[in-house]
């Protein structure tokens, strides 16, 4: 009997065409986790303003950082399940799934369902804890498997950010690169409203959440506030590499209004470039493979930001995308 690993992440389109990207945003963006307001509202929003006018402009940065393999996100995310495979030997089924798109989530749950493993660990690829990825994926896992006449053991790892084995690939990583060398180093985590954040903590029965030193340490009552897992992530970084304060930021981007976390990697960038830094050093800690936030958003868009004001050249630590320190790394968290 063996063992079966899920691993999961958040998906790209199956081609950089206008209508495969529009297919996906649809999907993506209609998620409740995803834009967090009522089931009326969301549709209209996203399939008669944010679909029509965004696919085509989407579509472009795709085609921007597309390969003759395809989606970098995908190439990577698959190149890493065979690796783990590899490395978990014949004990364990490993299959990926995406939230959205292809893989599908609900194939990979069949082909191991076929398989009958004795238990199932599901894997979401996001290392700090947030409802809209994370949350988003369990969700789709229990809804798809709920209806099984048999579920077998079942084991979800929500975070993963404070795991040592994790930290010690993403230093591996980092170490690559001499942080003395540069003027500032930036760790940019996706952005979320700043509202998902505080549905969090009312969550917990808090209403206390300002955004601010409440999220200096990890308590019972923030252990799964996504702001309070990506400062924790860069504490624990920064410890290891021994950056000195002052030289360092955590920053959010990808924003799409005034009202998502603080402060905004690409306003980060322009203060940077204005006070006369001219080397960036950028870790993007809440991606374990390297996609259109990464490849463009920082390498691209940050860069052009920088040199308009007066900077000249920004680095993008790559992230871990299926590297052997991930792997083990991987082997590691899930037996644990």
């Amino acid at each position: 009997m063996k063992k079966a690993i899920l691993l999961i992440n958040l998906g790209t389109p199956d081609s950089p065409a206008t209508p495969k990207v529009g297919k996906y945003l649809t999907q993506f963006l209609n998620d409740r986790r995803v834009i967090d307001i009522n089931a009326i509202g969301r549709f209209l929003l996203v399939n008669l303003i944010i679909v029509p006018f965004r696919s085509a402009r989407s579509a472009k940065l795709y085609k921007e950082i597309w390969t003759e393999k395809g989606s970098p996100l995908l190439i990577h995310s698959l190149d890493l399940q065979k690796k783990l495979q590899q490395q978990m030997g014949e004990e364990y089924i490993v299959e990926l799934g995406m939230r959205y798109q292809s893989p599908s989530i609900g194939a990979a749950l069949e082909r191991l369902r076929k398989q009958k493993p004795s238990s199932i660990t599901v894997l979401p690829l996001y290392p700090q804890y947030a409802s809209s990825s994370t949350g988003s994926t369990i969700e789709e896992v229990f809804r798809l498997i709920k209806g099984w006449e048999i579920i077998p053991d079942l084991k979800v790892i929500s975070k993963f950010y404070d795991h040592p084995a994790f930290q010690k690939a993403l230093i591996a990583q980092a170490q690559k690169f001499d942080h003395s060398q540069y003027d500032h180093v930036m760790f940019s985590y996706h952005g979320l409203p700043e509202r998902q954040i505080r549905k969090g903590a009312v969550h917990y029965g808090e209403n206390s959440c300002k955004m601010g030193d409440c999220c200096n340490s990890i308590t019972v009552n923030n252990q799964y506030c996504y702001r309070a897992n990506c400062m924790a992530t860069t504490r624990l970084l920064v410890n290891a590499l021994q950056i000195p304060v002052g030289k360092y930021t955590s920053a959010f981007q990808s924003r799409l209004d005034n009202k998502w976390l603080k402060p905004y990697s690409d306003k980060i960038v322009e203060e940077l470039g204005k006070k006369g830094a001219k080397k960036i050093l950028v870790f993007s800690p809440a991606f374990v493979a390297d996609c259109l936030e990464t490849i463009h958003e920082i390498g691209t868009e940050y860069e052009e930001i920088f040199h308009e004001h007066g900077g000249e050249k920004i680095t993008l630590v790559p992230s871990l995308n299926a590297s052997e320190d991930w792997v083990k790394a991987l082997e590691v968290i899930v037996k644990a």
